[in-house]
């Protein structure tokens, strides 16, 4: 399957490298493009037309807010299309590519080392819960998008929470790395090594949730005796409000403004 992204942003980026095959592309800034089909060993193409020309599935990866502007020049092209536009829903894509396969997807950065996660839109033939008979175009797209990390089939409703917990959620994380590494250099250990001590038991323990099949209150409790000092530092952290302050983040990229 030849894919084309419109758009070679950041993310339009890390989904390049994750796949890690050659792909067409075409950005507003031409040496944006030209740089990420070298790197991927694609082809930079002049306009969004000459990339829905010739690929087989064009991606969508540019501002939600050119929907209507490049779909003018995509969608007398696209043979289909899969959208990763935040705040989109798949009835807009339709509406704006009729008469043609479209796909909604929302990823996550780590989707370019191939261990991000991925919310797909359910869709006809893909129904939330993995139930249905998919098409072969569907399956094609589906196992695409499932190449870079692990894949989740939604209600197209729940996409911008999903977002919220996992789009968004490389930047918490390393705010939470950055935090505990502040507290280890407040207490004498050097930057570096905190760095590396902190990553990879973050790491490590997406690692060890996995095993626990995502049981977090199973490893809370492997690792925290009651009245030790682990249960102490989770007391703490429960007092200064961590989950309250999550949750007011999602209504804040919800847009529900905070509690």
């Amino acid at each position: 399957m030849q894919v084309g992204l419109i758009g070679c942003g950041n993310m339009a980026r890390a989904l390049a490298r994750g796949w890690g095959r050659p792909l067409l592309c075409a950005d507003p800034i031409a040496e944006r493009a030209r740089s990420l089909a070298a790197e991927v060993g694609g082809e930079a193409l002049r306009t969004n037309a000459d990339v829905a020309r010739r690929a087989d599935l064009v991606v969508l990866c540019h501002k939600p807010s050119q929907l209507a502007d490049v779909a003018h020049e995509v969608a007398p092209h696209a043979k289909a299309v899969a959208s990763i536009l935040a705040a989109t829903p798949l009835q807009a894509l339709r509406e704006t590519y009729p008469d043609r396969p479209v796909y909604r997807f929302i990823p996550s950065l780590p989707v370019e080392v191939r261990q991000g996660a991925v919310v797909q839109a359910a869709g006809p033939g893909i129904v939330a819960g993995g139930d249905g008979q998919d098409s072969a175009l569907d399956t094609a797209v589906g196992e695409l998008f499932a190449e870079l990390g692990t894949l989740v089939v939604l209600d197209d409703a729940l996409l911008d929470v999903a977002m919220g917990l996992m789009s968004c959620a490389p930047a918490y994380v390393a705010l939470v790395a950055e935090a505990q590494v502040d507290a280890g250099v407040r207490k004498g250990i050097p930057a570096a090594q905190g760095a590396e001590l902190v990553v990879q038991t973050l790491a490590g323990t997406a690692e060890l949730l996995r095993r626990r099949d995502n049981d977090t209150q199973a490893v809370r409790r492997e690792v925290a005796s009651p009245g030790g000092v682990t249960a102490r530092g989770l007391d703490v952290l429960e007092h200064a409000g961590v989950r309250s302050a999550f949750s007011d983040a999602l209504d804040a990229v919800l847009g529900n403004g905070h509690r």
